[in-house]
């Protein structure tokens, strides 16, 4: 049995349910995570008797604790002033994405650029799953993603759809606002351009550090880390903490000329 194997099935309860509509057509979906997030999390403490701290609701007007059933949603128009909401004035303004994902146009999946997609979700079959597989094979066939909405929470995404390791995903995207242009930055205006030799020089480090894409090689040394912290305080282990040296700056050329000996030192 292979890695992928042995991972646990993902979570039964979905966060979104609703269809995918390609005009008169519609496919009962279910969404759940996609990627699961490995990070060690913390309580905060009072370190005088080691007790979690609890955050509770406090009203900054007369500082006493409010119930849920008191609370309500408030945007504020000016400092100090804020329109009050009801929750079903907000639900009656929630969008069609909320229960139905239309798909608007179809396009090449690598046509899509990166910096756009913010999170992954698993779509699944629900009620009609021959539906499901006609969509996934044809997506397969033809290399293209549905593009369409999407509303998760208070948000209207823009979505695409498309086919991952036999099944379909959901991928929410940025808004074209919401990404910088990185055009616009004084400091990289006002970069100069390098020496041909500097050029060069990494364009060398470059060729030799070249290989295939393989993320099974990285792993999450912080958390391993943490954790074997986590164990020897266990074991009673007495904790000693080490600064990190500073490394030495080292002038661009230098830098580059060592590095390539240290590349090359390593293949011998």
């Amino acid at each position: 049995m292979n890695e992928e194997e042995k991972e646990p099935a993902p979570p039964h309860r979905p966060i979104w349910s609703g269809s995918i509509s390609i005009g008169l057509v519609n496919i009962p979906v279910k969404a759940n995570p996609l990627v699961r997030d490995h990070s060690i999390s913390f309580r905060l403490l009072h370190v005088r008797d080691g007790q979690p701290i609890r955050y509770e609701r406090v009203c900054e007007h007369d500082h006493e604790t409010v119930p849920w059933a008191d609370v309500g949603r408030g945007y504020e128009v000016r400092p100090g002033e804020f329109l009050l909401f009801d929750k079903k004035e907000l639900d009656a303004v929630r969008p069609e994405s909320d229960r139905r994902i239309r798909i608007d146009k179809f396009v090449y999946s690598l046509g899509l650029d990166p910096v756009y997609f913010n999170s992954n979700y698993l779509l699944l079959p629900d009620k009609n799953p021959e539906a499901y597989a006609l969509l996934l094979a044809a997506f397969r066939s033809e290399g293209k993603a549905g593009i369409g909405r999407i509303t998760l929470r208070t948000k209207e995404y823009p979505a695409i759809i498309r086919e991952y390791r036999d099944a379909l995903i959901l991928t929410t995207l940025h808004y074209r606002d919401e990404v910088m242009d990185p055009r616009v930055l004084e400091e990289l205006n006002s970069l100069k351009e390098p020496s041909k030799k500097e050029l060069e020089l990494a364009v060398r480090i470059i060729n030799e550090l070249s290989g295939d894409l393989d993320l099974s090689e990285y792993h999450d040394r912080y958390r391993e880390q943490v954790e074997d912290l986590i164990r020897k305080k266990m074991e009673g282990e007495t904790i000693r903490v080490e600064e990190p040296k500073a490394e030495e700056a080292k002038e661009l050329m230098a830098a580059l000329r060592e590095t390539l000996a240290q590349m090359k030192a390593g293949q011998s």
